[in-house]
């Protein structure tokens, strides 16, 4: 085969996989604010993002929803939660016990970061427990990163990050827990 061929193929090959980012269904462009919510009765079970340190060291976003379980019933309340400021380090868990139903993201170019807020959503007097964070995601900084809940009945409260100054990345531990079958009376931070 003509090596000037195999080449062009696999470069190619290479230029369509560099590429394949831009068909994920992002809520996002790059340097973009977004506000994403997951439809009443829904939670996210899913997120995805993709690097660019050439398009202001930012992220593209994917979220996924799916329906809670019957026995959870409808959530009574949604809110938008506190607001976690670009260039910091920071934890967030949904206020009330609730559990992750959506996030809004402004980027500021002073910092080349975002800021975080999430969309939390009650369910009567459920709480949580056997709660546990992720390992990082992503593993290193500006690589891809996709959370999928581990196992049906575990349900995102929140994330711990950690933001690098001179990488402008940021690292995520989600926090992940299971839901009470039976009315609680206390808040289960």
């Amino acid at each position: 085969m003509n090596p000037a061929l195999v080449l062009l193929a696999l470069l190619a090959s290479v230029a369509a996989q560099s590429q394949d980012h831009y068909d994920m269904g992002w809520v996002n462009g790059y340097r973009q604010g977004f506000n994403f919510q997951c439809p009443h009765g829904e939670v996210i079970v899913a997120i995805r993002s993709y690097f660019s340190e050439n398009d202001g060291s930012d992220r593209l976003w994917s979220f996924e929803c799916q329906p809670t379980p019957a026995g959870l019933g409808e959530p009574s309340d949604c809110w938008w939660d506190d607001i976690n400021r670009a260039g910091m380090e920071w934890t967030s868990t949904c206020t009330r016990n609730g559990l992750v139903a959506g996030v809004q993201s402004k980027y500021f170019e002073s910092t080349l970061d975002r800021e975080w807020q999430f969309y939390c959503c009650f369910y009567k007097r459920r709480c949580p427990y056997s709660c546990m964070k992720t390992t990082d995601i992503p593993e290193y900084y500006k690589e891809e990163a996709e959370l999928v809940v581990p196992s049906y009945g575990y349900f995102i409260r929140g994330a711990q990050t950690t933001f690098s100054g001179v990488l402008r990345d940021r690292q995520w531990k989600y926090i992940l827990c299971r839901m009470t079958d039976f009315d609680c009376e206390f808040d289960n931070l």
